[in-house]
């Protein structure tokens, strides 16, 4: 990229904003830097976000350091250094390498018939051109619903001549109630900014979201009822824990499930419509839960038109439109909103080789696994920034980022203190740490459903690909391992 920022400088698409309140949603590590930050919405927007990610560099004069417009292709360790290549056959080398390639950073590329022979515009949400998009007056094909389309399509159907959904899985999407920040929360953290960096540490999610605290059997129907629409009201992933055994229990899941599509029926006003956006095929909160603005309000305007992919499948892709099983849709822009090869795809277009010519994604083609997330045996000094086995995306990334970036800091100091040249897994600590990750999510109704954060073999087995314990948890693991002198890694001196 030409600037700091990552997915918040990519993703530039209309509506894009963040689905976690921005109190919670920035860094914790300068008190002086959350109180001199003022955040304007309860959920800041893309370019809001760039804004403080640019602030936050300057303030801290990170940028002289950072190589901007530089892919790296290959990294090779060999004589106890990583051999680094570039894109534009620049050489360096490092002692160590530290992966934030990110969970979310490799889209998905268009892979449609005859999109060379379009001869409109097209667009990625997820690689949004820096230039004006022109929306007013056009014919759109928004093509996914996930919650990028969401996000996008209740933006662009204002202003646009019509708009075509094309869905081909519905999702569940609640309300993030926008608005102005709560002063008294936000007042609260600010007293104590690092007291609450220390809280959410310990918190299952990394963040203030606020999760039942009762089963669903233990309340009336009445107390059930109102609860439901408690959260429903206040908006947001709360709707993912409403009861404290929604995400392990069927009965309980069903209830959210079908309150929910009891709201998507409310709300679109054609019930033949609001039929094919009620998920059936996946438990609420098994993949992930949009948050939206009107997304559903949306398909009650005559300029927007959902086409039920399963029913309307896309053949190809012409000079004028899109043609489908049941005829031509013709547009002038069609915006992708395919998503991204979670997890590990930027990672895996990396040439990564170890010193016997392996790569880290030579072991992980029945899932993949690095201990405690940071880690892969048989790769000394490369960290993983958030990577498979750590809690990833289930918890709140600026944190979690921040934790790691302190954990492999201290790592490193550690290191040099101890006159250690090198830190590696060890392969027994990995296979038990993968065990445990695997086990923490045998409960959960998402290891049922096939989503991003499954690994699926060709045998039909799965590996759920995130530490769903809890971050908290998982944050004190890696205290513990760190102060057990890195147990379970392989420290070697020169």
């Amino acid at each position: 990229a030409d600037r700091v920022g990552g997915v918040w400088n990519h993703n530039r698409y209309p509506g894009a904003r963040v689905d976690v309140e921005s109190q919670d949603y920035c860094y914790f590590f300068s008190p002086e830097i959350y109180h001199e930050w003022r955040w304007s919405e309860r959920y800041a927007t893309q370019p809001e976000i760039l804004r403080y990610i640019e602030f936050v560099a300057d303030k801290i004069g990170v940028k002289p350091f950072i190589s901007f417009n530089t892919w790296l292709t290959d990294a090779e360790w060999r004589d106890g250094l990583w051999h680094l290549t570039t894109k534009d056959d620049r050489r360096l080398t490092s002692r160590f390498l530290v992966m934030a390639t990110g969970n979310y950073s490799a889209a998905r590329k268009p892979n449609f018939k005859g999109l060379d022979d379009f001869k409109g515009e097209w667009v990625q949400t997820a690689h949004w051109p820096d230039r004006p998009v022109p929306i007013a007056g056009r014919r759109i094909a928004v093509i996914g619903t996930g919650s990028s389309g969401i996000q996008t399509t209740p933006v662009v159907a204002k202003d646009a001549q019509h708009v075509f959904v094309f869905q081909r899985t519905p999702n569940y999407s609640v309300p993030a109630h926008n608005g102005p920040l709560n002063e008294a929360n936000y007042a609260k953290v600010k007293s104590d900014v690092l007291g609450t960096r220390a809280r959410l540490l310990s918190n299952p999610g990394g963040s203030h979201i606020r999760v039942g605290k009762k089963k669903h059997d233990e309340y009336t129907p009445e107390e059930m009822r109102e609860e439901l629409e408690r959260k429903w009201a206040f908006g947001g992933h709360g709707m993912n824990g409403v009861f404290s055994n929604q995400g392990t229990n069927q009965a309980a899941n069903d209830i959210v499930s079908d309150f929910v599509r009891s709201k998507i029926r409310h709300i679109v006003r054609d019930p033949t419509v609001a039929e094919k956006l009620c998920p059936f095929d996946h438990p609420i909160g098994t993949r992930r839960l949009c948050v939206d603005s009107d997304y559903y309000a949306s398909f009650n305007r005559d300029n927007v038109t959902l086409v039920d992919a399963r029913e309307e499948a896309i053949v190809e892709i012409n000079a004028t439109g899109i043609r489908t099983t049941q005829g031509q849709r013709d547009v002038d822009l069609i915006i992708f909103a395919l998503g991204f090869d979670a997890f590990t795809g930027q990672f895996d277009r990396i040439r990564i080789v170890n010193d016997k010519g392996q790569r880290p994604n030579d072991a992980w083609k029945t899932g993949p696994c690095a201990y405690l997330g940071l880690m892969t045996a048989g790769f000394p000094n490369l960290f993983i920034l958030t990577g498979p086995g750590s809690p990833a995306v289930l918890a709140n990334l600026f944190l979690h980022n921040e934790f790691h970036v302190d954990w492999v800091t201290a790592c490193i100091d550690y290191l040099d203190r101890h006159g250690c040249r090198s830190i590696e897994a060890t392969e027994s600590a990995q296979a038990d740490w993968a065990a445990e990750v695997q086990a923490a999510s045998g409960p959960f109704l998402r290891r049922q459903v096939r989503n991003s954060m499954m690994h699926v073999n060709a045998d039909g087995s799965q590996v759920f690909i995130p530490y769903i314990g809890g971050f908290g948890r998982y944050v004190q693991k890696c205290r513990d391992v760190a102060a057990n002198g890195y147990e379970g890694f392989k420290l070697t001196k020169p």
